[in-house]
């Protein structure tokens, strides 16, 4: 961790999201752009290109040591010549062409970046980044939470809790219910996340593979383009294109993670609301402050960490899919800057989902306190008596139990039970409503 690191995500939280470097950082780039560099060559030898053909399939496949074998050092060495050409994809082309020359493979070099531009490998590099930097560290990290929510719905399923609509008391409910709802809408995100294409795109200077046709006018170049893109790299391409990716389905998995972070934000709060109404008490650990002032503090410091690392997170992925989809013209600059940062939501909400993980591993149910409530709420009752009083055809019970319990406050057993004993219903109607108390009238989970 670095002291005089700007973002905490490279400071304070480095720790938390190291995992996350080898698909965002600055390296992370660079490799994945030599890696589609040495991948298109070797397509365009696997093609029969004639002026490829004096590298035999071993040699090409020898390639692969390239990527295999790229280091940190390699990376130093591209962005010294990048200081040179001002030219981030140039600088990787030649460091490409250099590693060709180093295995004697001089006669094919000059088809290294043959007929591209930087978006080909960019729009390229970072899908690929981006799909395996999720399916390695982001989706494996969401799953384990929605598997530790559903640890918790399984353990408080049978827990009657008194729910609140409008922050009023409300018909009553499960804990585990409660949970549940947000395990449901998790798993439902997380299925749209998955069936977002990753797209790419590639398609030469402005789209049409200009440089391809006129130098081979014989060959089905979308085609290879095609193959390219979804056989070898396992992307899916986007045609037709201008110089760009038009990152329509970029901007749909940044909307998908915006969601999922509105979600978990929605969690942090209601969590933080049950340990403020004393629904839940927190494990302490050994030597930590709740407070500088008061020493009986016990914050609910984990889900405040979530919900602000969230909340950017949301904002940066909001802007991303916002922005992305625009571009003037055939293409202007301004997606590469923005490109560089789609890190940084990911690591605010890898950041968040750990926080959560904390926050639940610390909570205490306490049930005194959840049964209090209940108890204290008997007009939430009225809601089963007037509908019981429906089915027996009994006049306005709505209006019967509201006039019994609305706006006061000292509703209680004795109060209910006074009132069924004064309907005119049958003794056995009369038990029904007797049994319903609080606690169990909550439906069914």
């Amino acid at each position: 961790m670095s002291l005089k690191a700007i973002s905490p995500i490279d400071g304070r939280y480095a720790a938390k999201v190291a995992p996350l470097s080898d698909y965002f950082s600055e390296y992370a780039l660079i490799r994945y752009r030599v890696l589609v560099e040495v991948r298109y060559l070797q397509a365009l030898h696997r093609a029969g290109l004639p002026q490829l053909q004096s590298a035999d399939a071993a040699s090409i496949a020898a390639l692969d040591e390239i990527i295999t074998n790229f280091s940190e050092a390699d990376a130093e060495e591209i962005k010294r010549t990048e200081r040179v050409t001002n030219h981030d994809v140039k600088a990787v082309e030649y460091f490409v062409k250099e590693r060709l020359r180093a295995a004697g493979l001089d006669d094919i070099v000059e088809f290294t970046h043959f007929g591209l531009t930087s978006q080909d490998i960019n729009n390229t590099a970072i899908p690929l980044s981006l799909k395996e930097g999720l399916a390695h560290v982001i989706d494996p990290a969401l799953d384990n939470l929605v598997t530790k929510l559903d640890a918790l719905v399984e353990e408080w399923k049978d827990i009657p809790m008194l729910a609140r609509t409008h922050g009023q008391p409300a018909s009553p409910t499960l804990l585990g219910k409660e949970f549940a709802v947000w395990t449901a809408r998790l798993r439902e995100q997380l299925r749209q996340l998955k069936e977002v294409p990753m797209s790419a795109k590639f398609g030469g200077a402005t789209g049409n593979l200009n440089a391809h046709y006129v130098s081979f006018p014989d060959r089905d170049w979308h085609a290879f383009a095609g193959e390219f893109v979804e056989g070898t790299l396992g992307l899916s391409r986007s045609y037709p294109t201008t110089q760009i990716e038009p990152y329509d389905n970029l901007a749909s998995l940044f909307h998908a993670l915006s969601r999922v972070c509105t979600i978990l934000i929605d969690l942090c709060r209601d969590a933080w609301t049950y340990i403020s109404m004393e629904y839940f008490r927190q494990r302490t650990i050994a030597g930590e402050i709740g407070s500088s002032a008061m020493p009986h503090k016990v914050n609910p410091i984990d889900f405040e960490n979530a919900e602000g690392n969230l909340g950017i997170a949301r904002a940066l992925f909001s802007h991303l899919a916002d922005k992305l989809p625009i571009s003037r013209l055939q293409r202007d600059l301004t997606d590469s800057t923005v490109l560089r940062n789609i890190g940084v939501p990911i690591a605010h909400l890898l950041i968040s989902t750990q926080a959560i993980e904390k926050g639940l591993s610390k909570l205490l149910l306490n049930p005194d306190k959840i049964a209090a409530d209940l108890e204290a709420n008997w007009m939430v009752t009225a809601e089963a008596i007037q509908n019981i009083l429906r089915r027996e055809g009994y006049p306005k019970p709505y209006e019967a139990l509201k006039e019994l319990t609305r706006g006061r406050t000292n509703i209680d057993e004795q109060v209910i039970h006074e009132f069924v004993e004064g309907l005119d219903v049958s003794d056995s109607v009369k038990k029904e409503l007797r049994a319903i108390r609080p606690e169990n009238y909550v439906g069914r989970f």
